[in-house]
Order: C-alpha cells, then structure tokens, then sequence
C-alpha cells in the first residue's frame, strides 16, 4: 500500500499542536485556498467524531466521508475514510515531543486508489497534490501557532465578525477558533448557534446581543468590483458600508459595557491615484467634489464608526490592499485568463499594486485586534507594493505561463467605465506604517513567495 507522509518541527509542546487540531475550524484552517472543497457536516472532535466533504475529482466532485479513531490524547489521533474516492485511506497525525517546548508533527497517510484508476487518480498525480496540501498545511499552522505566541498567547475571546462568510472573515473565523477564541457571526438571516441578527437597512442590532463580546470585525460590504459602477450600484456599494459601520458603532457607543475594540474594514481606495508617491497611515486624503468615488465611500465609511470612537471604543480602521488568495478577490479573476496564457498588464503598468496575502490579512487582523496600538487607521497591505508589470509578471512566472497580452487602458475604459480608472489603473504606493511599528511581522512580504503559498507552486 502506498505511504505518504510530511514531517515538519513546531515550536509548541505536542499538547499545544493536538489541542489546536482538536478545536473548531482546524480542519477549515488547514484546507488549501484552491482546493474548492466543502464542509457538508461535521459531528463530535477527534476522539469520536466524523467529516463528510464535497471534494473535487477532476471534472467531477464526490462525497467524502472520514471517522476519527485510535486516538492518545496528546499524541496522535486517525482519520479513516468511511465512504470516498480512494479503496483505502487512512490518515495518522502524530505529535512527538522534542525537548520542552518543540514538538515534531507528522502526517502519515496509508492510502490505495481504486482498482483501474486512471487520469487524475493515478499516483503520480495523487502523490503530487498531498505534496501541495501538506506543504500549505504544515506553513500554515507553524505561522499560526508562532503568532499566537508573539501576541502573549491571549486569553480565549468571544470576537464578532459581520461578513464572516465572505473572502476574508471565512477565513479569519476558522483561524480564531483554532486558537482557541469562539466567533459569534452576525447576520441578516438564518442564524447558526451563538450567531447575532441585524438589519443594517432597518437600522435594527439588539445590544444585548452583543453582551459578553470582546471585540466586533466589521468585514461586511457590497462588493466594489465586478461590473460597471450604474448610480444604482454606486449608492448600494456606499450604503452598505456606512449603514452597517453606523449601526455598529451607535449600537456599540450606547452599551454599558460595549466590546473592547471594534476592527473596521477600510479599503486603501481612499489614497485615491497618488502615482509613486509612499502613503504610511500619516499621508493626506484628498477631500471634495473632485475626488474619486473610492475615495468619497472610503472617506464616508471610516467617518460612520466615530460614535464608538466618541464612547471610549479603540476603533482600528484597517485599510486593506489587494487580497491575494485563488478563493476569490482579484487574483481569483486574474488566474482564468494567465493559466490560459493570455493575462498580461493593464495599461501601461506603471502603475503601484498594494497587496496583501490572505495569511497576512487575517494575521494583522489577529494582531489589531490583541494590540492595544492599533487604532486609528492601520493600512493592511504587505511592506513591498509593486508595480502593476511586476505583479503580472511574477503571477506569470508563479504559473509558469507567458505574459504576453496587455490590456490597454482604452479597452478597460470601454467595459469598465469609471472603475477601470479607480481601481485597475490608479497608481497607490501604501505602506504598512502602524503595522510594523506595533510589532507585527509578516508571513509573506515579497510578492513571489505569496503568490507561491497561495497558490501551492
């Protein structure tokens, strides 16, 4: 029977490792941003429990299901296929101490593959995925693990996320309950357990719901890309920003004892075009009738959150950059046409790209909310913004694949209107300021290396 198996050092005892495993949203943590997998179901922990997935199998997708068993607490427990693609598998995570505060963390898999497998199932090609998995899994959770114990090593908190199932906050949820804090959603319909409705539009949040919250993630927000900017889209896109911000800081501002912070999320559209001018947190903002509509929402949906402000909440609104991660976002849209061969810069490329890999999204957040620092503006994108050529050019390269075909900035003009100008040929060099002078150290600051954890290449 074949064995696959991938071995890294953590620089946690293998009681910390097994207990992070053990926890809610680990298996969510752990699943590759392009592997489009889907939790169906998930019953008990890892002493008893069971997983049923929606996997990927080339063209097609199966139904996957996994028991736990054979476990020492501490030490090791096993997943073994109950129902799935694969004649056998069974999957054997090993913690072995090494010296106090270290442990060595093996994944063992003894699998078969079905009798007359062919294409996407044969070996090689099974073998190579797990090799891209493991990887990601064992960067990710040492990236975990180590940040958690920068920051102290907090106290388990109960955090609030709006938009907890959007790009971001579906993977920041997963990421706090791995480390041990509990993640209460809130929501505009069909509440899961501990989850708190609103109605932004109807101005309606119970205070009382959020008793007992620590900190509030404001993630939600109608998306700003995607199709030409109707007046109709333009008021929806700004609406949504200031109507929920608003009615989480009024709401917050008039508890007795509201949340200690409140993370709200800004975009650094609100630099507007600045050519190769460096935009820390201290830059100016352009203000009036004369400037852009990113700028106008970015300006009105960081202003919505002074009453929490006014009330004695730290309120950090974080401005994030370009998010890097296959699961959706721009670099979603951009690998389609490079993994075809024909991507390539838009307009002349000059332009400056403000990015940030997921990990690091969802890590600085982590970092605002537990450092007390963190207030005001804080600009969420990755200390080395790059020119719109180089970030073409090093997805290219990442894809193995040319990158030969230029969008010009007429042609972008035409299908996109006003958002071709603001948001795919504006020019805005941000620096991560507040984030380097409060401690947080980077995952990945160099595009390449993003773009190759997020892409598993």
């Amino acid at each position: 029977m074949p064995r696959f198996e991938h071995q890294s050092e953590l620089p946690v005892p293998a009681e910390t490792a097994y207990a992070w495993h053990a926890r809610p949203g680990a298996l969510q943590r752990l699943t590759p941003p392009w592997e489009p997998i889907r939790i169906l179901e998930q019953s008990g922990g890892i002493e008893d429990g069971r997983v049923v997935l929606d996997v990927p199998l080339g063209p097609f997708r199966q139904r996957w299901m996994a028991r736990h068993r054979s476990v020492v607490p501490g030490r090791e427990f096993v997943d073994e296929q109950v129902e799935g693609p694969f004649a056998r598998w069974v999957h054997s995570h090993l913690f072995e101490p090494v010296g106090a505060d270290r442990c060595r963390y093996t994944d063992r898999i003894d699998y078969q593959l079905p009798a007359g497998a062919v294409g996407l199932l044969a070996g090689g090609a099974v073998r190579h995925r797990l090799e891209r998995s493991f990887r990601y899994r064992h960067t990710t959770l040492a990236a975990d693990l180590v940040a958690h114990a920068r920051l102290g090593s907090p106290a388990p908190l109960t955090v609030a996320i709006t938009g907890a199932t959007g790009l971001i906050g579906r993977c920041l949820g997963p990421m706090l309950t791995a480390l041990g804090h509990r993640v209460r959603g809130i929501v505009r319909s069909n509440p899961g357990p501990g989850d708190i409705l609103w109605n932004p539009a109807a101005g309606q949040l119970d205070p009382k719901a959020l008793d007992g919250v620590d900190a509030v993630v404001h993630l939600a927000g109608e998306p700003i890309a995607g199709g030409r900017w109707t007046e109709a889209r333009r008021r929806r896109i700004l609406e949504s920003r200031t109507r929920g911000t608003g009615l989480l800081a009024e709401t917050l501002a008039g508890m007795r004892s509201p949340p200690g912070v409140l993370i709200s999320a800004s975009a650094v559209g609100i630099y507007g075009d600045r050519g190769d001018e460096s935009l820390a947190e201290t830059a100016s903002l352009h203000t009036g009738p004369r400037s852009a509509f990113v700028e106008k929402v970015g300006h009105a949906w960081e202003a919505a959150a002074a009453p929490a402000e006014r009330a004695g909440v730290r309120v950090a609104r974080t401005r994030i950059g370009i998010v890097l991660t296959p699961a959706g976002g721009a670099l979603g849209e951009m690998l389609l046409p490079f993994r075809a061969g024909v991507g390539g810069r838009l307009g002349s490329g000059a332009q400056y790209m403000s990015w940030i890999g997921i990990d690091d999204v969802i890590g600085a957040i982590y970092h605002a909310i537990i450092n007390p620092q963190c207030a005001g503006p804080v600009n969420l994108t990755a200390p080395n913004p790059v020119r719109n050529a180089t970030f073409t050019t090093a997805l290219a390269r990442t894809l193995n694949r040319p990158a030969i075909l230029p969008a010009p900035a007429i042609a972008l003009r035409l299908l996109f209107g006003d958002m071709a100008d603001e948001l795919l040929l504006a020019s805005a060099r941000v620096l991560p300021g507040r984030l380097i002078e409060t401690g947080y150290q980077f995952r990945h600051p160099e595009l390449e290396g993003a773009l190759r954890h997020v892409l598993g290449r």
